[in-house]
């Protein structure tokens, strides 16, 4: 049975479609990449996933005993939250709240787990800093542990590199993968098409045209082809080194150690 199944929805804003019939399931261990045009609509699907927005028409379901609020969702940062006045700990531990329920404390095991996933994205050593000191990638990592937080099932990453540097955009990409490995669902909407076919299992393409299936039939369909014929035109005529550094991170031990300070 799929984790998540969406039936022919229609998605829009006051009454105004701007996705129409779009069908597709995900299953657990899935690592789902949503790609597409800027205004296609890949935000509102994953506020409408998340329950925030609901469908012009159609269903969405969950399947295999999957709730709303069991999905981790990391939305992208505005520059309040950047600056946050909180400490790492005290934000990741506030990934639990939608689990409290009518308690007023925080349990020991909640406690624990928010350690174990600082240690997990390798933060454990600014549990006590105020999060707004962190670099962009590190602040990332605070916000995946707090995600993880929520579940150990499904991760909604929107535009998790936004804003982040080469070298830290490959580190973030090879440690989303790692958690990928680890079981857990990763539904992410990205505009980076080539990481895009890199690392997941899965692409949902939206806007005028739409496409959903494995990464080796996006790359076979004509949709698929002309966007990544794009894509490699700009890497063809691009020295820029973050090419060179997605590529690195898919297969190098490297991009999966620990950051230090300053780095993600």
């Amino acid at each position: 049975m799929s984790l998540i199944s969406c039936e022919n929805i229609s998605l829009g804003y006051d009454g105004e479609e701007i996705v129409s019939g779009l069908s597709f399931a995900v299953n657990e261990g899935d690592y789902l990449c949503i790609v597409g045009e800027n205004g296609a609509g890949k935000s509102t699907l994953m506020n409408t996933i998340l329950g925030l927005r609901a469908p012009l028409s159609g269903n969405i379901s969950f399947g295999d005993g999957l709730k709303k609020n069991e999905i981790g969702y990391l939305p992208q940062q505005t520059i309040v939250q950047r600056d946050f006045p909180a400490s790492v700990y005290e934000i990741v531990l506030s990934g639990f709240q939608g689990r409290l329920g009518k308690k007023f404390f925080y349990s020991r095991e909640m406690k624990e787990t928010a350690k174990a996933n600082m240690q997990r994205m390798h933060i454990e050593e600014f549990g006590e800093r105020c999060y707004k000191e962190l670099s962009g990638g590190q602040q990332q990592r605070v916000l995946l542990a707090r995600a993880l937080c929520a579940t150990e099932r499904v991760l909604l990453l929107d535009e998790p590199v936004a804003g982040l540097d080469p070298k830290v955009t490959a580190e973030l990409y090879a440690l989303i993968k790692e958690l990928n490995e680890t079981g857990i669902t990763i539904i992410m909407v990205s505009h980076d098409i080539g990481a895009a076919v890199r690392y997941a299992s899965h692409i949902l393409h939206v806007g005028r045209k739409t496409f959903f299936g494995t990464v080796e039939d996006y790359k076979q369909s004509k949709l698929g082809k002309k966007f990544l014929a794009v894509y490699e035109d700009s890497e063809d005529s691009s020295d820029d080194e973050s090419l060179k550094l997605l590529k690195a991170a898919a297969g190098s031990p490297d991009c999966k150690s620990g950051a230090k300070d300053g780095e993600a």
